[in-house]
C-alpha cells in the first residue's frame, strides 16, 4: 500500500486502486523511483522472507500515516538496497521530529503501527482503526488541524515525489442539473483551495487519518488477494481415507481423486500422500488428490516343478519373490537336480518380496549294498551296478573279520539310502592285528588276567574245583592271536 494507490474523488469519495502482483526486490533493483516508493512501504518480514500476515499491511499504513503527517517518507536512499537496510535495522523516527508542535499521541500511533517486530503492531485493520479513533478522540481541533510546513502545497501536479496534504475537496453539482438517478462519467473542474464550508477550520489531519484507515482496508484487500484466499493442505498422512476426507472438507477443500498405491509398510486404506503436498498453499475450495495404500502387493507362487535350479530362481525373481533355502529329497517322478517342490506351494498368494524355499529332487533312492569283507574288485562292481560311485580311503586298518586287502569298513553303511551317483567310501583291511599271547600258566588268577588284558586280550575264566592258580590257557603262551580276541584261562 502507498499514497499513489489512494484516490480521493472530487466528491470526497476515497478509493483504493492498483492491486498489482507483489514483485521480489531482486527483480526491481534496477528500476526507477516508482519502485523505490514501493520498497518504502515493505514491512521487514516481507524483505527477510519471514511469515507475512495482515500486520505487514498495518506497517505500510503506518508509513503512509508518517508521510501524511510530515509530507515525506521516513526512509530515503539512492537505491532500494539502502531503503531496505533502514527498514530492517532502523526504527521509524518520530513524526514530531519533522513537524514541530505535533501532538506526541501521533508519535505513539506511528511507532505502534511501524514496529519492526510484527507482534508489537496492531494485529489487523480493526485494531489499527480502534487505535486511530482512540487517539483522535482525545485531541482538540487545533491538534487535528495542525499542518506540517513541508506538507503545505497550493496545488499538486505530481512534479514532486512527495506526499502532500490536499485541501478538502468540495462537493460540486454534477453538470446537467438535478440528479436524474443515472450517473455518467463526467469531467469536473478541479476545485481551488479555499476555506472549509461552515466557517469551521478544515481538519485536514483528521481527513488524513480517515484516509489511512481506508488505505488499510485496501491493504486488507491486497492481503486477501495474496494470502487471505489461501489455506494449507491438511496433514493427513497415515490417516484413514475417511478421516482424511473429513479433515480436507473441514479445511474448505474438496477431494478431487483417490489413487491407490501398494505399500509394504502401511495398512490398506491408509493415506500415503496428497497432491498438493501436506502443508502446501492452496486456494480456498481447491481440490486435493489423495494417494491411499492398497496394502502390500501380492503375487502367486509360480509352478516350478521340473525346472532347473537356475530357471526356478530366475522365475521367482521375475515375480518379485526372493529365492530362499534349497533342500533335497528323493523323488522318483522328478529327475535328479530338478525342482521337486516349493514352500509356499505353487499357486499360493503371498506378499511381494516374500521368500520361497526350493526343494530339489535327488532322483529315485538307491539302497547301499553290503560289501564288507569282500575284496576290492568285487565291492567296486557291486556298488557300480547299484549306480553308486566308489572311493577308497587312503589308509588301511586292522580288522579281525576281514583278510588283508578285503573291505574292512564302508561309509555310508549297508542299507542306507543314497541318490544315484552318490559315492560310497571303502576302507580296506590290513588283516587282523596279531599280538603275542603272554604265558600265564602257574600264575594266580588276578595276575594272569592283568597280563592278558594289558596285552590287548579279553579274558575268560573257567574254574576247576576250588582254587586260584592257572593250570591251562586256550592260546598257549608265545603264540599270536588277534588283538581284542578272547583268551580262556582255567584255574583250580
Amino acid at each position: 500500500m502507498k499514497p499513489e494507490n489512494v484516490l480521493i474523488g472530487d466528491d470526497g469519495r476515497v478509493k483504493v486502486a492498483d492491486f498489482g502482483l507483489v514483485r521480489g526486490v531482486g527483480t526491481t533493483s534496477q528500476s526507477t523511483g516508482a519502485v523505490l516508493g514501493t520498497v518504502s512501504y515493505l514491512a521487514p518480514e516481507q524483505i527477510s522472507e519471514a511469515a507475512v500476515d495482515e500486520r505487514a499491511d498495518v506497517y505500510a499504513c503506518g508509513i503512509v500515516l508518517f508521510e501524511m503527517l510530515t509530507g515525506g517518507k521516513p526512509y530515503v536512499g539512492d537505491s532500494p538496497a539502502r531503503v531496505i537496510h533502514q527498514h530492517l535495522n532502523t526504527d521509524v523516527p518520530a513524526p514530531s521530529g519533522f513537524f514541530p508542535g505535533l501532538d506526541p499521541a501521533f508519535d505513539a500511533l506511528v511507532a505502534d503501527a511501524t514496529a519492526r517486530e510484527p507482534a508489537r503492531r496492531p494485529r489487523d485493520a480493526v485494531a489499527l482503526l480502534a487505535a486511530v479513533r482512540e487517539t483522535t478522540a482525545h485531541l482538540d481541533a487545533a491538534a487535528l488541524d495542525a499542518e506540517s510546513p513541508a506538507a503545505r502545497a497550493g496545488g499538486h501536479d505530481n512534479a514532486e515525489d512527495r506526499t502532500s496534504v490536499l485541501p478538502r475537496a468540495l462537493t460540486l453539482p454534477r453538470p446537467g442539473g438535478a440528479d436524474t438517478g443515472v450517473q455518467h462519467t463526467s469531467v469536473l473542474p478541479a476545485p481551488g483551495p479555499g476555506p472549509a464550508a461552515g466557517g469551521r477550520p478544515r481538519r485536514r489531519l483528521w481527513s488524513a487519518l480517515v484516509v489511512a484507515v481506508v488505505v488499510l482496508c485496501g491493504g486488507a484487500g491486497v492481503w486477501y488477494v495474496n494470502a487471505g484466499q489461501f489455506t494449507e493442505v491438511p496433514r493427513v498422512l497415515a490417516k484413514s481415507e475417511k478421516e482424511a476426507k473429513g479433515r480436507i472438507g473441514e479445511a474448505g477443500l474438496r477431494v478431487k481423486d483417490v489413487k491407490g498405491r501398494y505399500s509394504a509398510s502401511e495398512p490398506r486404506g491408509t493415506v500415503l500422500g496428497t497432491d498438493p503436498a501436506p502443508g502446501s498453499r492452496i486456494r480456498d475450495h481447491g481440490e486435493v488428490t489423495l494417494t491411499v495404500s492398497l496394502g502390500p502387493r501380492t503375487v502367486d507362487v509360480p509352478r516350478l516343478t521340473g525346472k532347473t535350479l537356475a530357471e526356478a530362481r530366475a522365475a521367482l525373481r521375475g515375480r518379485g519373490l526372493d529365492p530362499g533355502l534349497v533342500t533335497e529329497r528323493f523323488d522318483a517322478d522328478v529327475s535328479q537336480g530338478a525342482v521337486a517342490g516349493t514352500e509356499p506351494q505353487a499357486g499360493e498368494t503371498v506378499k511381494a518380496g516374500s521368500t520361497v524355499r526350493l526343494t530339489v529332487s535327488k532322483g529315485a533312492p538307491v539302497d547301499v549294498p553290503d560289501v564288507g569283507g569282500e575284496d576290492e574288485a568285487e565291492a567296486r562292481e557291486k556298488l557300480s551296478d547299484a549306480g553308486l560311485d566308489v572311493k577308497i580311503a587312503p589308509e588301511r586298518v586292522f580288522s579281525p573279520d576281514a583278510e588283508d586287502g578285503a573291505v574292512a569298513k564302508q561309509s555310508p553303511g549297508a542299507g542306507e539310502r543314497l541318490a544315484a551317483g552318490d559315492a560310497v567310501t571303502l576302507t580296506l583291511s590290513k588283516g587282523p592285528d596279531l599280538v603275542e599271547v603272554p604265558d600265564v600258566e602257574g600264575k594266580q588268577e588276578d595276575e594272569a588276567k592283568a597280563l592278558l588284558e594289558d596285552a590287548g586280550f579279553a579274558v575268560k575264566v573257567s574254574r576247576w574245583f576250588l582254587g586260584h592258580t592257572v593250570w591251562d590257557q586256550s592260546v598257549s603262551g608265545g603264540d599270536t592271536a588277534p588283538r581284542g580276541s578272547t583268551v580262556t584261562i582255567r584255574v583250580r
